[in-house]
């Protein structure tokens, strides 16, 4: 087992750290996080509120490791629903070809055109603010590089041998996708979702930032530093705080998904040498 780079040890290592400070977050914050005390609002870092509070008195780490809970599963739940939607759509598109491919790809190309954030903003606008809206918005055009992907790679896979192999002794084709296929496609899609995890969270906070995202009392990052922005110069750790963890959080996933994209995509030249061999001979 090769040894990880110290960065992306790091980059793990932060990301669980974050996590699991947010999934605790009902144990360790220190105050309720609507709890409001108007006598210490705006309150500097201090052995009482270690991040300081809000313009309202809420303590900001309790409300950072709230609002994170949001931030992070509407994230992560859109990250599986454009994965799961596009590498479907990509493998049926690469397996049955034809007038399906087409139709697949130029809608496809389609939505690739479209800005992942004007449609979004638009989505919500006309459904409404709230949790499953927001989801709906981010999963319409995400799954679109997911789906290029997969039919790239599913094509590839496709006309290797052992592809033909299965087929002519009889395999079905749900088996030669589900065994022969989808293990090749794991690894490429799996850096591919920790990249776009990275991307759904700066959208979700964006929207949240706009208005379009939890509404009070609750909160999430972006919320958070809308929430902050009039209060800036006289308590910077209400805006610096959910800025920081928003920055931190994408980048632990990005290096990690480069890492993971670059290790399967040398397995796979590695895996497909043979093969070529074999035709060139």
């Amino acid at each position: 087992m090769r040894k990880l780079p110290p960065h992306v040890l790091a980059a793990g290592s932060l990301l669980v750290l974050i996590v699991m400070s947010v999934a605790l977050a009902a144990w360790i914050a220190p105050y309720p996080p609507a709890e409001q005390n108007l006598a210490a609002r705006l309150a500097a870092p201090s052995a009482a509120h270690w991040l300081g509070t809000d313009n309202l008195g809420r303590d900001t780490l309790s409300r950072l490791l709230d609002g994170g809970q949001f931030s992070l599963t509407i994230a992560a739940l859109a990250t599986v629903l454009t994965a799961v939607t596009g590498t479907a759509v990509g493998v049926l598109s690469a397996r049955r070809r034809g007038w399906l491919d087409e139709f697949f790809t130029r809608t496809n190309d389609v939505l690739l055109a479209m800005p992942e954030m004007v449609v979004a903003l638009f989505l919500v606008a006309a459904m409404g603010t709230g949790y499953h809206s927001l989801l709906l918005a981010l999963t319409v055009t995400g799954w679109t590089p997911f789906a290029r992907l997969a039919r790239s790679l599913a094509y590839d896979v496709s006309a290797r041998g052992f592809i033909e192999a299965a087929r002519v002794v009889g395999c079905p084709p749900s088996f030669i996708v589900l065994k022969h296929i989808l293990p090749h496609l794991a690894g490429p899609l799996l850096g591919q979702a920790a990249l776009r995890f990275g991307q759904f969270l700066i959208n979700v906070g964006a929207l949240s930032y706009l208005g379009l995202g939890v509404q009070p009392p609750q909160s999430d990052w972006g919320s958070m530093l809308a929430t902050a922005q009039p209060y800036a110069v006289r308590a910077p750790m209400t805006i610096l705080a959910p800025g920081l963890v928003i920055f931190v959080v994408a980048l632990c996933v990005t290096l990690i998904g480069q890492h993971v994209s670059r290790m399967t995509g040398s397995r796979l030249l590695l895996s497909a040498a043979p093969s070529r061999a074999v035709a060139d001979a």
